[in-house]
């Protein structure tokens, strides 16, 4: 028996689940809008937050 097939499908398949797994995270990323204009903004209020010794925890 050839061990060859099997490891080279399952090679193929591993691919093929991160690359399908890293599209849907890059498309539910999108959807909640972590690319638009505002994407930011939790960064500069956590600054304003550390500036201003508004500390939450």
């Amino acid at each position: 028996m050839d061990y060859m097939y099997p490891s080279v499908f399952l090679a193929y398949f591993m691919f093929f689940v991160l690359t399908l797994l890293t599209l849907v995270w890059l498309i539910m990323s999108r959807k909640q809008g972590f690319w638009g204009k505002n994407s930011e903004e939790p960064k500069y209020r956590m600054m304003r937050d550390d500036d201003e010794g508004n500390y939450n925890g």
